[in-house]
C-alpha cells in the first residue's frame, strides 16, 4: 500500500484537505483509507457499555462489531504509542493510505500552510515534506499548490505515489 501524508501546524487546513482529497481520489476510482494522529486522550467507548466493561476488566483489545462497521480499540497501557508502520499494517489493503499528522515519520507528505496562522513552514526542517499547499505564495523550492486546488493536489499525490491511472 502507498502511504502519503498531510501535515502542518494548528489551523493550517489539514483536515479540510484530507476530506477533499479522500473524496477526489475515491471519485477517481482509488480505494483510500486514512489514519489521523491526535494528541488528545480519545476514548470512543462509553462507560457502562459491554465493550467498555471488557476494557476496564483488562482486555488488551476489544472489537465492537455491527452489521455496518467494526471498531478495534487497543490499550497501550505502559507501552509506547504505535508507530505509523504498525498502524498501516493493521489496515485492509487499499490503493492509498492518507495520513494526517505524524510529522516526524518518514513517509512523503504535503504541508498545509495558512498565512493567518503566522506559523513558519515545517518544510525547511523536514525532508519528508515533498510539497506545500498554501493560501499564499511561500518561499520554498518544493512544488507549491493553492490550498483549495484539490484536483491539482490529488494529481500530484497520484503521480508521486506512482498510482496507476484510473
Amino acid at each position: 500500500m502507498k502511504v502519503f501524508g498531510v501535515t502542518g501546524l494548528k489551523n493550517a487546513g489539514k483536515t479540510g484537505l484530507m476530506e477533499r482529497l479522500v473524496s477526489e481520489l475515491v471519485k477517481r476510482g482509488y480505494s483510500v483509507s486514512t489514519i489521523k494522529r491526535t494528541h488528545h486522550n480519545v476514548d470512543l467507548d462509553v462507560p457502562g457499555t459491554d465493550s467498555f466493561r471488557h476494557r476496564k476488566a483488562g482486555a488488551q483489545e476489544v472489537m465492537l462489531a455491527s452489521d455496518q462497521r467494526f471498531a478495534l480499540m487497543r490499550e497501550h497501557q505502559n507501552a509506547s504509542p504505535p508507530r505509523l508502520s504498525d498502524l498501516v499494517s493493521r489496515l485492509a489493503p487499499v490503493d492509498l493510505v492518507l495520513v494526517e499528522g505524524f510529522k516526524s515519520e518518514p513517509h512523503p507528505k504535503i504541508e498545509c500552510h495558512r498565512a493567518a496562522t503566522q506559523h513558519p513552514l515545517l518544510a525547511p526542517e523536514n525532508p519528508s515534506i515533498v510539497a506545500v499547499a498554501a493560501d499564499v505564495e511561500v518561499h520554498s523550492d518544493l512544488p507549491q499548490f493553492d490550498l483549495n486546488d484539490t484536483q491539482a493536489i490529488a494529481s500530484f499525490v497520484v503521480a508521486h505515489c506512482m498510482l496507476k491511472e484510473r
